[in-house]
């Protein structure tokens, strides 16, 4: 089978957010924001499993893998970015912390 060349990665859907791969862009109700690298990486794993709590040590570990330098307090600072962004551009999905398990994507109930 021939390849088209211009192949774009679908789209990632929850509630009221698209992420879409080819532009690092995060949109919700016609507003959007660019995501950096990293964001994108821990939005993403949250998009494709929201609902689902993950622990620091498992985002640092499908992020930026077994043998990275980073200190856990840089998982803290990303998840506080992807928040203010998720409410800049007015979307009802958050981040929440799960004590003592992690993190997870949800739906706001407000």
């Amino acid at each position: 089978l021939r390849r088209s060349d211009n192949y774009r990665p679908s789209a990632l859907e929850f509630g009221d957010v698209t992420l879409d791969p080819s532009t690092g862009l995060l949109a919700c109700s016609g507003r959007s924001v660019r995501l950096s690298g990293r964001e994108y990486q821990v939005m993403e794993l949250f998009m494709r499993s929201p609902n689902i709590v993950f622990s620091a040590d498992k985002i640092m570990e499908r992020v930026w893998g077994w043998d990275s330098d980073a200190e856990i307090n840089v998982i803290w600072m990303h998840i506080s970015n992807l928040r203010k962004k998720l409410r800049s551009i007015g979307s009802k999905i958050t981040i929440r912390a799960v004590r003592g398990l992690g993190y997870a994507l949800e739906e706001s109930d407000d």
